[in-house]
Formats: structure tokens, C-alpha cells, sequence
């Protein structure tokens, strides 16, 4: 039992201690959405994890891709070389901002607002 638990230790407690980076990218291509997020200690780029996310087809479920532990640079590398890929393959590729509600580039309705609304004369009219 111990054992077990010292185990179970060992593989959860470091992604825990996991935080998102800044950098993140989302995927689209026709209904399907794909996520790829780097996770790495607070206030240190290694360890770090590359996490890929299938949104429509496996909601809340990640697969860890890559791991680094010492090699700087190397989760945000193959990240964008996976981005990369994907863009080659047809899907189109975005960093959503943190604030973002997750809509992608080409859909940028909520930054449209209502024109002015002006009164047209009409024309005379002689007859």
C-alpha cells in the first residue's frame, strides 16, 4: 500500500505542480477544434509539457506529447512545430488571447458594433 501511494506520488504530484504558460495555441478545421498548451513550474520554463487537447472528439481529455527537464526552449519548439504541421495539413491556427472567449480570427463579430444610424432625405420627386 505504501508503495503505492509513493508511486501515485511520484506521477501526479509533479503535474500539479504544473502552471499554464502564456503560450498556447488553438486549431480549427471545419467542426473540429484541436488545443496544444504548455505547462512548465511556476517561474521556471523547465520541467515543461506539452499538452494536446481534441476538444470535439474527446472533451476534457489531454495527452501529453512531449516533456523536457532541463533543455530550455524545448516544450515552446515542438509546440510550434506541431502548430506548424497542423497549418500544413489544412487547419487554421491561432494564439487566443487570455481574454478571448475561444472564437477564432475569422470570426470577429463581437468586435463589430451597430453603424450610426442616419436619416436618409428623400429624393423630390417632380412628378
Amino acid at each position: 500500500m505504501t508503495k503505492r501511494l509513493i508511486f501515485l506520488g511520484l506521477t501526479i504530484f509533479p503535474v500539479m505542480l504544473l502552471a499554464q504558460d502564456e503560450e498556447r495555441f488553438q486549431c480549427a478545421l471545419d467542426e473540429l477544434t484541436r488545443r496544444i498548451e504548455i505547462f512548465h513550474e511556476p517561474g521556471a520554463s523547465v520541467p515543461c509539457e506539452v499538452h494536446y487537447f481534441k476538444d470535439t472528439e474527446a472533451p476534457g481529455e489531454r495527452e501529453v506529447l512531449w516533456r523536457a527537464t532541463s533543455e530550455e526552449g524545448y516544450c515552446a519548439a515542438k509546440a510550434r512545430e506541431l502548430v506548424e504541421k497542423l497549418k500544413e495539413t489544412g487547419w487554421t491556427c491561432w494564439t487566443p488571447s487570455a481574454n478571448a472567449s475561444g472564437a477564432s480570427p475569422a470570426d470577429d463579430t463581437e468586435a463589430l458594433t451597430p453603424a450610426e444610424e442616419i436619416e436618409i432625405p428623400e429624393a423630390d420627386n417632380p412628378g
